[in-house]
């Protein structure tokens, strides 16, 4: 440390000893300047609204178990789990959480405990020379098939990526300059005033400092535009007004290139997912979908099914989502008029997507085309349909003869 640094804090210790400022004006101006966290980053409304619109499609993802040949298991125990995760958090809570988690710090570890699961936080790794993870949260040394460590991988093996790290100057910028707004128009606008005195400024004049403090106090309480305040002054004071150092404009212009930064970070254009949003619903939410979702819900699968069945079951942890969900009901009509033209709620998958109540037959549960109301997927499905054999040669004989 340099002559001029250790003169510099040493002036600055004496001053706080003495307290000369605070004597006379009974409180300090400090810079506000905001540090980005995990408890304030969602006060920044564009970070807010994109990480709702990503972790809302994982929160309402059905998920399901599926064997090796991709059949559904539908009584698995890692089900009722995942169902309900712990004493304090529900599947729907605990998904969205683990996502908003992972999006802010890059990171997030699920921790099975026997018949629980919960997130893990302080959590220290290391790889050892075998290349084999451990997990510590204090002095606590956790089995590693009891925790999964869920990374955005950037250019580490060991630790991932989030927007808390990745755009750290971004929000903190974008978050100050909010803040200087907000706080000039939180009292009406930029309230500052000049206190001039003719008199020297003297600590040890007791009647000098209690009415400058009694001023100050005065202007201090003004926390709304149309207070009024009447101040008499003595001779040798006098208040001026002073000038707003805080340009709206300059301000606007620099939140109007930098908040639309943040989605990146998130994996969203925010002028192409804006754009969609204004014109087409559906496409905004398989662009949010294909670019921020589905990588997601692929590394949570990945991690949960290791977690649950180990690294040499073929069983796998599986996110759906019903995009359909997204879209307007005037879409989904048009979806099953396609589907079907004989009965706008047949099949049941049709009926349920509408909100009708499913006929649960074999019939209703089929889907058809309908010019022969032959079974889509179903082998030899048109043959049978028309008969076979040498009827359906008749038939179709009298229907070539006809044309």
């Amino acid at each position: 440390m340099g002559l001029r640094d250790r003169f510099s804090n040493f002036v600055a210790r004496q001053v706080e000893k003495r307290g000369l400022l605070d004597d006379i004006f009974g409180n300090s101006i400090r810079y506000g300047g905001r540090y980005i966290s995990d408890t304030n980053i969602l006060e920044s409304s564009d970070v807010y609204e994109l990480m709702q619109d990503i972790s809302n499609q994982m929160m309402l993802a059905t998920i399901v178990v599926e064997d090796k040949d991709g059949n559904e298991i539908t009584d698995h125990q890692s089900l009722n789990i995942l169902r309900n995760p712990n004493s304090y958090l529900t599947q729907s809570e605990f998904i969205k959480l683990m996502t908003n988690t992972y999006l802010l710090e890059g990171e997030v570890f699920p921790f099975l405990n026997i018949d629980q699961l919960h997130l893990a936080s302080n959590v220290y790794t290391e790889l050892d020379g075998n290349m084999i993870p451990h997990y510590k949260v204090g002095s606590v040394e956790i089995p590693p098939f009891m925790i999964r460590h869920v990374k955005n991988i950037g250019t580490d093996h060991l630790k991932g990526k989030g927007i808390l790290d990745l755009g750290k100057d971004t929000l903190e910028g974008v978050m100050n300059a909010e803040k200087v707004l907000t706080d000039k128009y939180k009292k009406g606008g930029f309230l500052a005033f000049l206190l001039k005195l003719d008199a020297h400024i003297n600590p040890q004049n007791a009647a000098q400092s209690k009415l400058i403090k009694a001023i100050l106090d005065q202007l201090e309480s003004i926390d709304e535009s149309r207070s009024v305040k009447l101040i008499p002054l003595g001779k040798g004071y006098s208040i001026d007004g002073l000038k707003s150092p805080v340009e709206d404009e300059k301000i606007l212009a620099y939140l109007n290139v930098y908040k639309k930064d943040l989605g990146k970070f998130l994996g969203v254009n925010v002028d192409t997912y804006t754009a969609l949003m204004e014109v087409d619903l559906e496409k905004a939410m398989m662009y949010l979908h294909n670019k921020a979702v589905r990588p997601i819900m692929r590394n949570f699968e990945d991690h949960l099914s290791l977690l649950f069945f180990g690294p040499n079951s073929r069983e796998r942890i599986k996110f759906k989502i019903n995009i359909l969900d997204f879209v307007t009901y005037s879409t989904k009509t048009n979806i099953g008029y396609n589907i079907v033209r004989t009965g706008i709620t047949s099949p049941d998958n049709v009926a349920d997507m509408l909100g009708f109540e499913k006929q649960n037959t074999q019939e209703s549960q089929a889907i058809y085309i309908s010019n022969d109301l032959s079974k889509i997927g179903e082998k030899k499905a048109t043959d049978d349909s028309l008969g076979g054999g040498k009827e359906n040669e008749s038939g179709d004989q009298r229907e070539s003869n006809s044309n």
